[in-house]
């Protein structure tokens, strides 16, 4: 019975989050086929550790939070620290809301910040997480997140300052 509800749940989970997972760990890895890896064992970790997860964190946290950890193991190995991982944006996953807009320019800057702060980036505002969450996800405290965020803002809008008045 309880393989059942471990089954059920981890079917529910891999519906709901398997695709925010693979946007944030593509992201973080820069190469598809890694990406899809970490996002596999993401989810067998969360499966493997079902009943350590104690509801103290929402379960996009949770996951979210493998995912990150899962994504800096990949990193630290030494076949990706010799891998060219350059990022382009036809190389993205499908995102899960349709985006008909051509335009990458925004996507192409969001990638080229330093891994700290596309980490917060990635996690605010593309994935909706508040600072709480992301205090328990980063295990940072919540003025080294809150800095990282403006910091990442202040970069973004002076990289896109020319892109966004040539539209008006």
């Amino acid at each position: 019975m309880a393989e059942d509800l471990r089954r059920e749940w981890l079917d529910d989970v891999l519906t709901r989050w398997e695709k925010p997972v693979l946007r944030l760990c593509f992201s973080y890895l820069c190469d598809r086929a890694l990406a899809e890896d970490a996002v596999q064992e993401t989810f067998f970790k969360a499966w493997k550790n079902y009943d350590r997860f104690r509801g103290e964190a929402e379960e996009k946290t949770w996951i979210m939070r493998i995912a990150v950890n899962t994504c800096k193991d990949l990193l630290k190995s030494s076949w990706a620290r010799n891998t060219d991982r350059s990022v382009t944006p036809d190389s993205l996953p499908e995102g899960s809301i349709p985006f008909e807009e051509r335009d990458d320019t925004v996507t192409r800057a969001v990638l080229s910040l330093p891994v700290k702060l596309k980490e917060v980036t990635l996690l605010h505002w593309y994935q909706g997480m508040t600072l709480d969450e992301m205090t328990r996800i980063l295990r940072l405290p919540r003025s080294t997140i809150n800095y990282r965020l403006k910091k990442a803002k202040t970069m973004l809008k002076n990289q896109l300052e020319d892109w966004y008045y040539e539209e008006e």
